[in-house]
């Protein structure tokens, strides 16, 4: 009986302990990461923004933010912890020491007679026979009888002074931690909990294993299901225009997946007039152009539909479940095009390049798609290369604003933000028509836009030149400045209706050949992996190159204090090609932000490498930052004899061994002519 109360104690104690391994860490973990979040994302302040509701924190939405599967789990394994550990302490029980002068109610040292007085009157109270309740006669057989035993018997006396307890030795008694009903295995109950433990402990894991794993095969580590980069890959093609980018975006398998309503057919039909423009059909043969779009699949025709809802802003003309749909196209509308953009840079042969048209294609959408801008708007108009786009993402901003800002001479929108402050304002409130509080919340979101800079070298470690066949290194800074100096920042995109972290690409290309050397994604939003990365690289390449402690230390700060004034370091590496002069230029592409690329030309020279692997010369970079359409180039063309080289020394030594081969050719050449001379003489 004693053994089955232990396990029925043991049993929530042995789960206490199974979920309080992992979940204490874990708990740990998460305080400690909100703890540490010291820069809070700024978001955009303008009242289109405010008003879209995105960032708006009721009640309702933060208690739908807090309830997230994770954080639900977590606070009902912690509610589940409490109450194990209320009942382990409200069953278990203290061990009691065997005292048998405090159970007769004597003092220690008390003599034979009061012993047996003390044990005649719990005797009368606590005897069989004086008492027939069963927790007196329990009381008198295990406490009184042997307290008095113990202090008058010479055996158990001798047991008590020498194990504490009359009766000798006490075992040590050991539970199992399971419940009892599973320890009373006797016929039917036997076979059902033997299968119970079966089920739970082996078949519901591999159950749950199979079907994790079964499910998780078919998605990459992005989120993104590999039958749609089986698709993208396919369709990639190297002259892909970026009109053309939104027929492969569309033909992801996740948009494939939704479903398709007889109920959506007349709500599609009036989407369809509102965006027939968007659609590129030809206007000539207007008719079976409208027929051949909607002789695509059905999924394909309302993907597209729904995407150019988005880039025209009418998506307030959609159904209730149109708006699901909708909502959740452009929910995974960023990873998609992410993994897009990865193949078209992908690494290809022969040269190991990317492709750049369709990259640029893939970018322009993405910005076009969550700042609910049309293609068309790109088109270039006047002197702006990107057309009227960038001043659509501004608030209040329209075409018709746009043609009285013409009347002034604002062309392109570098024009407009070259503009100062007070300009801008009078411009805004006189000539757009707009209100003090509309002009500000444009300056606001003006304020937001990034500019980018550039602090990138290409060159070969260790080398003063770059030959054919070399690792070139391309390293450098790229810098993030802002108006209103702010790092971590969300975009301005009310009409995107999902949490969204800007990011950029980096672009080492060739538009000549249409290829990309070196892709690289950059992100300003985790300032902490930056601090980890950046100074573990600056210091093994300081290391390298043999630099001293203090000289290591300053640049380990260095770094730092870039980082945290908004510079991410970028490193990239390429083979070099063969021998000639390279017009390349750096792309750095936002995927949030229109109008805000930004490129810098790079002029890469390739030396032949010599047959003995002399190096001589060095490679020419020509920089300059690119903004729109102005461009500065600062040439660099010197050249070296790098003397120390790891091939001078071995070409020297073949001189040398050539030089001493003619020395003893020369001395053969002597002995043989003295012996012709004597034979003569002879």
């Amino acid at each position: 009986m004693a053994a089955s109360e232990d396990s029925n104690t043991l049993f929530p104690i042995f789960i206490f302990s199974i979920l309080a391994l992992p979940l204490v860490p874990y708990t740990i973990f998460q305080l400690y990461h909100l703890a540490t979040k010291k820069a809070k994302i700024a978001k955009c302040q303008c009242s289109v923004c405010l008003q879209s509701g995105k960032y708006h924190k009721s009640i309702f939405r933060r208690i739908s933010n807090f309830s997230t599967y994770s954080n639900l789990t977590l606070l009902m394994l912690w509610v589940i912890m409490v109450l194990l550990a209320y009942h382990i302490k409200s069953s278990s029980h203290e061990v009691e020491i065997f005292e048998p002068f405090s159970i007769l109610g004597l003092e220690h040292g008390a003599t034979d007679s009061e012993i047996k007085k003390a044990y005649r009157r719990l005797s009368i109270q606590y005897h069989p026979d004086k008492n027939p309740d069963p927790e007196a006669h329990n009381y008198f057989v295990e406490y009184i009888s042997k307290a008095y035993q113990a202090l008058t018997d010479p055996i158990s006396r001798e047991n008590f002074e020498k194990y504490g307890h009359p009766d000798g030795r006490q075992g040590l008694q050991m539970g199992i931690a399971l419940p009892q009903f599973l320890l009373n295995i006797d016929g039917t109950s036997g076979a059902v909990n033997l299968l119970g433990i079966v089920g739970i402990c082996i078949i519901m894991p591999l159950v749950m294993a199979v079907m994790y794993l079964s499910r998780s095969s078919k998605y990459t580590g992005n989120y993104v299901l590999k039958h749609t980069l089986s698709a993208y890959f396919y369709l990639m093609k190297p002259s892909l225009a970026p009109s053309k980018v939104m027929d492969v975006f569309i033909k992801a398998a996740e948009y494939m997946e939704i479903p398709v309503r007889r109920s959506d057919g007349e709500p599609l039909q009036r989407l369809f007039v509102l965006v027939r423009s968007e659609l590129n059909l030809d206007l000539k043969n207007i008719k079976q152009e409208q027929a051949k779009f909607w002789k695509q699949h059905p999924a394909l025709v309302k993907t597209e539909l729904l995407v150019q809802a988005q880039l025209t802003r009418e998506s307030g003309c959609l159904t209730p479940s149109l708006q699901r749909d909708f909502r959740r196209i452009l929910e995974v509308a960023p990873r998609l095009l992410e993994e897009l953009m990865k193949m078209a840079v992908l690494q290809r042969p022969p040269h190991g390049h990317g492709w750049l048209r369709p990259a640029i294609g893939v970018v322009e959408l993405s910005q076009c798609i969550i700042q609910g801008v049309p293609l068309s708007a790109r088109k270039p108009v006047g002197g702006s290369v990107e057309g009227i786009a960038p001043f659509l993402q501004l608030p209040h901003f329209s075409e018709a604003v746009l043609k009285k800002l013409a009347r002034k001479k604002i062309r392109t929108f570098e024009d407009f933000r070259d503009l100062t402050q007070q300009d801008r304002f009078d411009l805004l409130t006189k000539t757009a028509g707009f209100s003090p509080l509309q002009s500000q919340d444009i300056e606001t979101v003006l304020e937001t836009l990034p500019s980018i800079t550039f602090d990138i070298k290409c060159e070969t470690e260790g080398e003063e030149a770059i030959q054919e066949g070399d690792i070139v290194t391309m390293r450098g800074w790229v810098t993030l400045n802002r108006s209103n100096h702010k790092i971590r920042s969300l975009p301005h995109c009310p009409n995107y209706p999902f949490h969204k972290e800007e990011n950029f690409w980096l672009l080492l290309a060739d538009p000549t050949s249409n290829s990309v050397w070196i892709s690289q994604k950059v992100s300003f939003m985790d300032e902490s992996a930056a601090l980890i990365a950046a100074p573990k690289v600056i210091r093994e390449s300081k290391e390298w190159a043999g630099a001293t402690p203090k000289e290591l230390n300053l640049a380990v700060k260095e770094a730092v204090e870039k980082v945290r004034n908004g510079s991410r370091l970028v490193i990239g590496r390429f083979l070099a090609p063969e021998e000639g002069t390279y017009n390349l230029t750096l792309f750095c592409l936002s995927d949030s932000w229109l109008g805000c690329d930004t490129k810098m030309s790079l002029k890469l020279k390739v030396l032949k490498r010599s047959r003995a692997g002399m190096r001589g010369g060095v490679a020419v970079v020509e920089e300059g930052v690119e903004d729109g359409g102005e461009e500065e180039e600062v040439e660099e063309d010197e050249l070296y004899d790098d003397d120390e080289s790891e091939y001078s020394e071995d070409e020297a030594d073949v001189e040398h061994e050539v030089v001493d081969d003619d020395d003893d050719v020369n001395d053969d050449d002597d002995e043989d002519n003295d012996n012709d001379e004597d034979k003569k003489e002879n």
